[in-house]
């Protein structure tokens, strides 16, 4: 079986696009995390199906590279409106796109070369001063739930081996969580770094885990602007934009198709 797939990449984040309107791709968990496996098949943060939705211009159908479907995932949702806007799916006359994904509905725009903002759900679930093993943490729910640890020097933070522990704290995180490690660079901007649920690794971005670190430091006065640059592990900039009550809220960065392809795959 040949699987035709545009390869995207969201700041760092990459996800392999299938455009799958005619609804004859049928994935098993073990064929996505084949594909998604890094070395011996295409290698990518997650997988995105683009289907047919009766209220939106498409839905957008996500999957971790382990093979699961995943929560909301913030760049792969601006990737999935780039892509839609490349394979001739209609767009609104400012360049909109409403999409379905999780039973949710989103909306994002083109509003520039390889630039997309998409606006995300309103937060949810803040918890503040948790201690783990001797760390501070912080978490909310920006449409996946994230830990929080505000860190001095994040170019050796133990990313994977902490964020694998606290990934896993099901005793207080009961379906595990992303964690963010956190270093606040200015009034208006942080650096981030970020493990994956569903990854299970550190990952180049993470979209979610971006408009968490803002809006918790905006919340706990760690920064004063309600846009803040996010610079992450790719090197790549994030903005996200809120109103003061976190009710209207933004991601907006890049994304691109990197290559274009098929892929071989037994049937199971």
């Amino acid at each position: 079986m040949k699987i035709t797939f545009s390869k995207l990449s969201g700041a760092g984040n990459d996800f392999i696009v299938i455009d799958n309107r005619e609804g004859s791709v049928h994935l098993s968990t073990s064929q996505i995390r084949e594909m998604c496996t890094r070395r011996t098949g295409i290698g990518a943060d997650g997988l995105i199906l683009i289907e047919p939705s009766a209220e939106c211009a498409f839905s957008m159908k996500y999957y971790n590279a382990d093979g699961f479907p995943g929560s909301m995932c913030g760049n792969g949702g601006r990737c999935a409106a780039y892509f839609a806007s490349t394979i001739g799916i209609a767009s609104s006359p400012d360049n909109g796109y409403t999409f379905e994904a999780n039973s949710n509905h989103y909306s994002a725009w083109i509003i520039g070369d390889q630039t997309v903002k998409l606006q995300m759900l309103e937060p949810k679930e803040f918890r503040n001063d948790i201690t783990i093993d001797g760390m501070v943490c912080h978490s909310l729910n920006t449409g996946s739930p994230h830990a929080i640890i505000y860190i001095h020097d994040l170019a050796n933070a133990k990313v994977a081996e902490t964020g694998k522990t606290i990934r896993h704290r099901t005793d207080i995180f009961p379906e595990g969580t992303n964690v963010n490690f956190i270093e606040i660079t200015s009034p208006e901007s942080l650096s981030i770094r970020t493990f994956e649920r569903g990854v299970e690794d550190e990952t180049l971005a993470c979209g979610t885990g971006a408009v968490a670190a803002a809006l918790m430091s905006y919340r706990l006065a760690k920064i004063s602007s309600t846009t803040v640059r996010v610079t992450v592990k790719s090197g790549d900039t994030l903005q996200v934009q809120f109103s003061d009550n976190m009710k209207e809220l933004f991601l907006i960065g890049p994304a691109k198709i990197i290559y274009e392809g098929t892929m071989s795959l037994d049937r199971n």
